[in-house]
């Protein structure tokens, strides 16, 4: 199972999209991929959907949007009931925010300029779109949109200056 949040939410499986259900639910997905492997309190995840309005029936809500995950994950379950909340566990490589956070660390520690552009052109391909785009108005999503996107920002840079090493001028104009 792949989970993409450097574009639209998406979640595939052997190539094919799998239903996320309606805003709320990709909401909350989207908070557990954010926090993977943490343990995500449910009042923390209600604040996130409904920000400082959540409705009395939210607990219930919650653990209704909870099941449907997991029902669109099976039999695969990544989403554990864990006190006081939930936790999304994931393996490594499922996650392309994290497989482009490894890309970039290994661009910025290769030595070789064209091996720095190799992995920092990776890192970017994965990216399909704004990071969190359908949250881009969400309280949630915002501090890491601008993360997220101050580090497509720095890998770009540092690709370029990769690429400029290996006398790559007139390729790089463009940008």
């Amino acid at each position: 199972m792949e989970f993409r949040l450097l574009g639209p939410l998406e979640v595939r499986e052997n190539g094919h999209l799998l239903p996320l259900g309606g805003a709320k639910q990709r909401a909350l997905l989207a908070v557990l991929l954010l926090h993977a492997g943490e343990v995500v309190s449910s009042d923390y995840l209600i604040e996130a959907l409904w920000d400082e309005k959540p409705p009395e029936t939210a607990l219930k809500s919650l653990h209704v949007y909870v099941s449907q995950l997991r029902k669109a994950f099976a039999p695969s379950e990544p989403i554990l009931t864990r006190a006081p909340g939930y936790v999304l566990r994931l393996q490594a490589g499922q996650l392309d925010l994290h497989r482009f956070e490894h890309l970039v660390g290994e661009g910025r520690q290769a030595r070789d300029p064209g091996l720095a552009a190799g992995k920092l052109r990776e890192a970017l391909a994965l990216w399909r779109g704004p990071a969190l785009a359908e949250f881009a108005y969400a309280s949630f999503a915002q501090t890491e949109i601008a993360r997220l996107e101050e580090l497509r920002l720095a890998a770009v840079e540092e690709r370029i200056e990769a690429d400029l090493a290996l006398g790559r001028h007139a390729d790089v104009v463009p940008e």
